[in-house]
């Protein structure tokens, strides 16, 4: 998957902002993107802080852009921006508080049209990451939560493989109707790594062998889906072992479009989706990539405040690689009409 998003990246610029430009594991991520990609690092900080950084990581960084909020000329703009976005819940001595924050600031530079996506979570919390995406950057049309996935990677005897994996890290107890923002939002997510999405919504119930409301709540949130998106491959409730054993289900659901074969899996709640996710991780053998965060307005996503540089790298392109196509096409475009003589 990442050779193809290395590929793709080669071929099509775009910035990405880092909200912790100092970081060290930043730092080196950002040296491998100038290297190996056309993404140019956006990297929010004082300038003598981060080029002392990178300097005494031995990282270089020549080609990446530096914003410091305190230096900001654009920084009044933004603050009324702000403002006539929070409709009075904030004043603007508030807005221009909380845009001296990293998380905020860069969010805003992707509102501005600065910059196409956003990466965060190095230093900050999963919630203050998501949290100025939905003040800022709000959701798309057609989704009304911010939902997440993870993309699980596997190298075996067959080669790659790989599940995706939602809602395992914003939602705690969704209801009928995101669990199917949350399939149909991970099954596109999947689709757009390569994938080609068999979704399971699950349950310790297989199609009416158990009973209580979480079976009814996945077999609702299963059907209203299946309307919504006929195209896709859905079926639910299933138990795991039904969704992803071919002989098991050839015993408990025979002809289910999904089982035995699923890939991108649907978890009740953020409990079971949670535990799900790292059992695969930790006992499974599987590269876990995440939170990808899905239903905003731009490519928002998350770290672990635990990750590596090679981990910040790898999210880096599962970012880029989400964004759309003609948003980076404008900004090359506005550029070069810039560049140009008058």
């Amino acid at each position: 998957m990442f050779e193809t998003l290395e590929k793709k990246l080669r071929q099509r610029p775009c910035t990405l902002v880092f909200t912790e430009g100092t970081d060290p594991r930043i730092l080196e991520a950002a040296e491998r993107l100038l290297k190996e990609t056309k993404v140019t690092p956006l990297l929010v900080g004082k300038e003598e802080g981060v080029l002392a950084a990178a300097a005494q990581g031995g990282f270089c960084v020549d080609g990446a852009r530096i914003c410091d909020p305190e230096t900001d000329p654009k920084m009044d703009e933004m603050v009324a921006k702000l403002a006539e976005l929070r409709k009075g819940k904030m004043s603007p001595g508030e807005c221009r508080a909380v845009l001296s924050k990293s998380n905020y600031y860069g969010t805003m530079l992707v509102k501005m049209g600065a910059a196409d996506a956003l990466l965060g979570g190095a230093t900050y919390s999963t919630a203050d990451t998501v949290r100025p995406a939905l003040q800022i950057i709000r959701t798309k049309p057609g989704c009304s939560a911010v939902t997440s996935c993870f993309i699980l990677i596997r190298e075996g005897e067959r080669g790659q493989e790989m599940l995706a994996m939602g809602d395992c890290a914003i939602n705690i107890k969704p209801t009928e109707d995101e669990l199917v923002e949350i399939a149909l939002e991970t099954a596109a997510t999947a689709r757009r790594f390569g994938m080609d999405p068999k979704v399971a919504f699950l349950s310790y119930s297989t199609l009416g062998s158990g009973k209580g409301e979480d079976v009814d709540k996945m077999r609702a949130a299963a059907a209203k889906a299946k309307a919504a998106a006929p195209e896709l491959a859905i079926d639910g409730e299933l138990q795991f072992d039904a969704a992803v054993s071919p002989a098991v289900a050839g015993i408990k659901c025979a002809g289910s479009p999904v089982a035995g074969q699923a890939n991108t899996f649907v978890f009740p709640d953020l409990n079971a989706g949670n535990i799900g996710y790292k059992i695969a991780q930790r006992l499974g053998g599987f590269r876990a990539y995440g939170p990808i965060l899905q239903g905003l307005g731009a490519p928002i996503n998350d770290l672990s405040r635990g990750c590596s540089a090679e981990e910040v790298y790898a999210m880096s392109l599962i970012t880029a690689g989400l964004i759309e196509k003609e948003t980076a096409s404008r900004r090359v475009l506005k550029k070069k009409k810039e560049e140009s003589p008058a």
